[in-house]
C-alpha cells in the first residue's frame, strides 16, 4: 500500500506529523500555554468544566485554583453518567469506543472514553516511528508491515443502566481506528484479532500468536509496536511452538514498544536476543493517552507537548513538567481531551531537557526498584 506514494506526498506527511512535536519541545512554555487554552475551549462545552469556571479562565494560576488535580476515583462516578448516556457530564464530542485497563490501579480495571479527537492525537504514536525514518531514510521499511500484537478492541459489554456498551483494549481501539491512517499495515488487522475473542488465558494469547505466526510468516515485517511483554511472550511461543525466533523469519529495521519502565535497560538484551539488533524506540503511553516517544538512541522518551498539559507534583511542589530539574522525580499529573489535571499514578523521572522516564507507578518502593535495576543492568541512570 505503500510503494505508490508519491515522494514529496510522503515529505509533507512526515513533516506534518513530526514538526509540530519538534516545535513544541523547542518551546514547551509556548506550547503549554496553546494546548491548555485549547483544552479549555473542550471543557468549556462539558458541565464539569462549567462548574470549575473554564470560561473564565485565562493563566496557569487560574487554573490551577479553578480545576482540582483528580484521580480516577474522583472521576469515577462523572465517567458513570457518561456511560448511562449523560455525555455532556464530561465530554464535548459523543465517544467512539471505551477503553479498559489492565487492572494496574488497585487491581481494578478503570473505563475510560475515547472520542474522535482523542483517537486523532493517538496518531502521534506513530513519531518514533517516523522519526528515525525521516533521520535515517530508511523509506523501505513503509513496504513492509506492522507485526500486530495489540490487544482485542472489544473485549466484552457491560450493561450501564438501560445501556449496553462494548469495551476493549486502548491499543486495539487505536489500530482498528486510527492505524490505517499510517503508512504502513498491520498484520493480522484488527478485526482478525477481535474474532478471537476478548480472553485473557493464556490459550487465548496462544491462539492469537498462532494467528500472527500465520499471517506474518511469508510478510516482511519490518516494524514491531506495542506492548513489550507482549513481544516477548510472542518470541517465546515461536521458539516453543514453531522451532524459530522472530530474528530467523524476519530482518526488522524498529521496534517501538511501551507499557513497561526498563525497555531500553532491563529488556533491551532480551529483545535483541529474540527479535535482532533492531532499534529500539520508548512509547510512553497509557489507556488515558499517548504522552511521549524516544527520539533518538537516547534511551528516554521525549514528551508531546504539543497534544498534552503537562504538571507534576515534586516535593517541591507542582511544576510543569519541563520545569524538572535533572534527577527530579515527580508524579505525573496530565492534561488530555477528556481529563483536567488528571493524576495518572506514574512516577517520572527528569534527565537533561527534554528527555525522561517513567520509572513506575506511585509507590515508596518505585525509586529503589528503579535504582536495583539500573544498577543490575549496568546502566547506572545514563541516557
Amino acid at each position: 500500500m505503500t510503494t505508490d506514494i508519491d515522494p514529496k506526498a510522503r515529505e509533507q506527511m512526515i513533516a506534518g506529523l513530526l514538526n509540530p512535536w519538534h516545535e513544541a519541545v523547542d518551546n514547551p512554555e509556548k506550547a503549554q500555554t496553546e494546548v491548555l487554552h485549547r483544552l479549555l475551549r473542550d471543557y468549556g462545552q462539558t458541565r464539569y468544566g462549567n462548574r470549575h469556571g473554564a470560561d473564565q479562565i485565562n493563566t496557569l494560576n487560574d487554573y490551577r485554583r479553578a480545576f482540582p488535580i483528580a484521580t480516577y476515583d474522583v472521576f469515577k462516578p462523572i465517567i458513570e453518567k457518561v456511560m448511562a448516556g449523560d455525555i455532556s457530564e464530561l465530554l464535548c464530542e459523543q465517544p467512539v469506543g471505551w477503553a479498559i485497563t489492565r487492572g494496574t490501579t488497585k487491581g481494578e480495571s478503570k473505563f475510560i472514553p475515547m472520542t474522535p479527537t482523542d483517537l486523532r492525537i493517538r496518531i502521534s504514536a506513530g513519531r518514533a516511528m517516523m522519526n528515525y525514518v525521516a533521520k535515517t531514510g530508511r523509506y523501505e521499511l513503509f513496504i513492509g508491515v506492522n507485526l500486530n500484537l495489540n490487544f482485542p478492541s472489544k473485549v466484552g459489554k457491560v450493561k450501564v443502566g438501560s445501556r449496553e456498551l462494548e469495551y476493549g483494549y486502548s491499543s486495539g481501539i487505536y489500530t482498528k481506528y486510527v492505524s490505517t491512517f499510517t503508512p504502513i499495515r498491520s498484520v493480522p488487522a484488527q478485526e482478525e484479532i477481535d474474532a478471537l475473542g476478548g480472553g485473557k488465558s493464556i490459550e487465548d494469547w496462544e491462539k492469537r500468536f498462532e494467528l500472527a505466526y500465520e499471517k506474518c510468516k511469508d510478510e516482511n515485517v519490518t516494524l514491531v509496536g506495542g506492548v513489550c511483554p507482549t513481544a516477548l511472550r510472542f518470541a517465546r511461543f515461536l521458539r516453543k511452538n514453531h522451532k524459530v525466533y522472530p530474528k530467523d523469519l524476519w530482518k526488522t529495521q524498529i521496534m517501538t514498544l511501551g507499557s513497561v519502565p526498563g525497555i531500553n535497560t532491563r529488556y533491551q538484551p532480551s529483545l535483541n536476543a529474540l527479535f535482532g539488533q533492531a532499534p529500539i524506540r520508548e512509547i510512553y503511553g497509557t489507556t488515558e493517552g499517548l504522552f511521549g516517544q524516544q527520539c533518538d538512541e537516547k534511551r528516554a522518551w521525549v514528551p508531546n507537548y504539543d497534544l498534552f498539559f503537562f504538571e507534576v507534583e515534586t516535593r517541591s511542589g507542582i511544576k510543569m513538567l519541563h520545569e524538572m530539574r535533572p534527577g527530579e522525580i515527580g508524579s505525573l499529573i496530565v492534561s488530555t481531551p477528556i481529563l483536567p489535571r488528571y493524576m495518572i499514578g506514574d512516577l517520572i523521572r527528569s534527565f537533561q531537557q527534554p528527555y525522561f522516564r517513567c520509572i513506575g507507578r506511585e509507590e515508596w518502593w518505585t525509586p529503589l526498584r528503579y535504582a536495583w535495576d539500573e544498577l543490575s543492568s549496568f546502566n547506572l541512570d545514563r541516557l
